[in-house]
């Protein structure tokens, strides 16, 4: 399996669910409560990481393969992403390829892969239920596959007053949810939070751990702080371009409509000037008529000059229009 790039900086999920001493242990509790299973050897995780180049600089996920016969791929959230399904894709895909040799993929005989799984633990501001299902034809452009790729995500609300039974089963996760609330109230800096985690301490939740990693706790809750503030920041950023971005969209369509506007309104003033000139040739053609005729020309010499008929001269002299 890929190693981990030491550029990312982790967060107190990945740590407590992949690189903590304690992490199988923890991975185990989590398994058993997702699954209603009742392992309990650590030995039956093999923990699995891919490179992380979804999240920036920050590893929130933890994925691990049960027993060789079921792969995990989970993860925290603290926004809402409904893109989770096209990451996963990614995420199983290299997993997948790893796994099996180019010799194996191409044997007769069907070859029997792990079964994948995909779990996100949500625990932002934002509403969400309790659970939700993300589902990767929602973001198909034909809303009617027939023979497509289907993945599925199954999202978790972990805040401690979303009520999921997941938390009742998992006492890891359940203080891992209590200490994000309880930092949501001391702010940002890493006074703040040392004084956080310290509360945190003293009411028993994730004492242990976190009486053992010390200022790293503190360290790796100010990074993913930052992290936090950095998204929102970006997503301002992102969301002011595009509105820059549609607004000249906007003025160039704007431009474009006046543009036909005037190409319209030329277009029909030309077509009524030269409706006026044909009109006023025709009667320059008429008035020729009378004015040839009072010249003492005969029938045939006007119809020669003008182009009428005799009949029509006649119309004309008898003051009709010969149409």
């Amino acid at each position: 399996m890929t190693r981990a790039n030491r550029n990312y900086k982790d967060t107190i999920f990945s740590d407590l669910f992949y690189r903590d001493r304690d992490a199988k242990k923890n991975i185990l509790s989590l398994y058993n409560a997702l699954y209603n299973d009742h392992l309990d050897d650590p030995e039956q995780i093999e923990l699995i990481r891919l490179e992380n180049t979804m999240f920036m600089d920050m590893y929130n996920d933890s994925a691990f393969c049960v027993r060789d016969r079921r792969i995990v791929l989970s993860e925290h959230q603290s926004t809402i992403n409904y893109n989770l399904p096209l990451r996963d894709l990614l995420y199983i895909a290299g997993e997948y390829e790893q796994y099996f040799p180019t010799d194996i993929r191409y044997k007769k005989k069907a070859v029997q892969i792990p079964t994948p799984d995909f779990i996100t633990f949500y625990n932002g501001k934002e509403e969400f239920p309790a659970e939700a299902t993300m589902r990767l034809s929602d973001s198909y452009i034909e809303k009617d596959p027939v023979f497509s790729l289907e993945l599925l995500v199954r999202v978790i609300n972990i805040n401690p007053d979303s009520g999921h039974s997941v938390l009742e089963k998992c006492t890891v996760l359940r203080e891992y949810s209590y200490l994000i609330e309880e930092t949501r109230g001391y702010g940002g800096d890493k006074d703040a939070l040392a004084k956080a985690v310290k509360a945190c301490m003293d009411k028993g939740i994730l004492s242990e751990y976190l009486r053992r990693k010390g200022k790293r706790a503190v360290n790796m809750l100010f990074a993913e702080y930052d992290y936090d503030k950095d998204i929102a920041v970006q997503r301002q950023e992102a969301a002011e371009e595009a509105i820059a971005k549609m607004n000249v969209k906007l003025t160039a369509a704007l431009e474009d409509i006046e543009k036909a506007r005037r190409e319209t309104e030329a277009e029909k003033k030309k077509t009524e000037m030269e409706k006026r000139r044909a009109e006023e040739a025709e009667k320059a053609r008429f008035a020729s008529v009378q004015k040839l005729k009072g010249m003492g020309l005969e029938d045939d010499v006007i119809s020669d000059i003008t182009g009428f008929s005799k009949d029509e001269i006649q119309t004309i002299l008898n003051g009709c229009d010969p149409k």
